[in-house]
């Protein structure tokens, strides 16, 4: 794959990872326990939607720190390396995940 092509391929994915944050946004603000108006059961279930949301955002931070690394690389001229032992990244495995670092061999060792 063409540098372009990555390059477009990891910022369409943080935007949509920004578009799932903004559609998520509500899901993971402060839940009212309004005992009067909700029951205990409902109160529960909103309490444990508010924690997948909040792990669906904390994964889609972390997601954003791979490529925002994996553009980096790009820019220095690095990107399909592997950042611990240096050789190439095969292509196959970067087509699957363009925000790679490692290889897969150093990725078993870990």
């Amino acid at each position: 794959m063409e540098e372009p092509a990555i390059r477009k391929r990891l910022m369409e994915r943080l935007q949509t990872l920004d578009e799932e944050d903004a559609a998520s946004a509500g899901a993971r603000s402060v839940v009212e326990l309004d005992q009067a108006a909700t029951g205990r059961l409902s109160r529960m279930d909103a309490l444990q939607h508010q924690a997948m949301a909040q792990a669906q955002a904390r994964r889609r931070a972390a997601e954003r720190v791979r490529i925002r690394a994996a553009l980096a690389r790009l820019d220095e001229g690095e990107y399909g390396y592997c950042t611990d032992c240096g050789e190439p990244i095969p292509a196959e495995r970067l087509e699957l995940d363009p925000a790679l670092a490692r290889c897969a061999e150093c990725t078993r060792g870990a």
